[in-house]
């Protein structure tokens, strides 16, 4: 299992259905990006980020559980409508928000604490939003299921995801518009989310690569 490689098949089945992803996705998106503006005029300057942040772990599981359902189903031959794929996440939605909570929670205290145990937190729970959605577990079980499937395997996923993350949240950074031009953030925020998704095609991909070794050490181990 070479990154390299699983980053090139990544970006093949990106780019070669970048328009179903899109009409998936990017209305959603936008979606949370308006709502985004709207809590912030709401709550003027100097709110609490975490407003913001609860915003999105709300809003994250309505696009990103269909997006796994869609892959998964690509993955098999299928082809499900977006329709029913909106229905499938939507029957997610309180386990997935209530796992992305706790992720998110353990994450952010992890990088209080000087960084590396936020980052190290996040690369062992990377695959439990896969996991919740294709193997149907609850919140806690996928989070120790990720735990236990990324054992051994952090710079394998470290490397994949720093590849896609790092030039993402630094191309953020400095196209950052300012959030008084209204139109211009929430266009930004739409963009720049639906360039993030391209995370959860890699993490799919290692997923997938991933699974059947573990199930193959399991039954040589019994």
């Amino acid at each position: 299992m070479k990154p390299l490689s699983v980053l090139r098949d990544a970006w093949f089945f990106s780019s070669h259905n970048l328009l179903a992803i899109a009409r998936l996705t990017l209305p959603l998106l936008l979606l949370e990006a308006i709502a985004q503006t709207i809590l912030a005029a709401q709550l003027g300057e100097g709110a609490n980020p975490a407003y913001g942040v609860l915003l999105g772990i709300l809003f994250y599981p309505l696009y990103a559980a269909p997006l796994i359902l869609f892959l998964h189903a690509r993955s098999i031959g299928q082809t499900p409508g977006n329709a029913q794929l909106f229905a499938a996440g939507l029957q997610l939605w309180p386990t997935f928000a209530l796992m992305t909570g706790l992720s998110t929670l353990a994450i952010m205290l992890g990088l209080s604490l000087f960084i590396v145990p936020g980052i190290w937190i996040m690369m062992r729970l990377a695959f439990s939003e896969l996991i919740l959605v294709l193997r149907q577990e609850p919140p806690l079980r996928a989070l120790q299921a990720s735990f236990t499937l990324t054992e051994g395997r952090f710079w394998p996923v470290f490397t994949c995801l720093a590849n896609v993350l790092v030039p993402l949240w630094l191309l953020d950074w400095w196209t950052q518009p300012s959030q008084s031009d209204t139109l211009l953030w929430v266009l930004h925020q739409t963009g720049n989310g639906f360039l993030q998704l391209f995370a959860i095609v890699v993490l799919f991909r290692l997923f997938m690569l991933l699974e059947p070794q573990q199930a193959a050490n399991s039954d040589n181990s019994d």
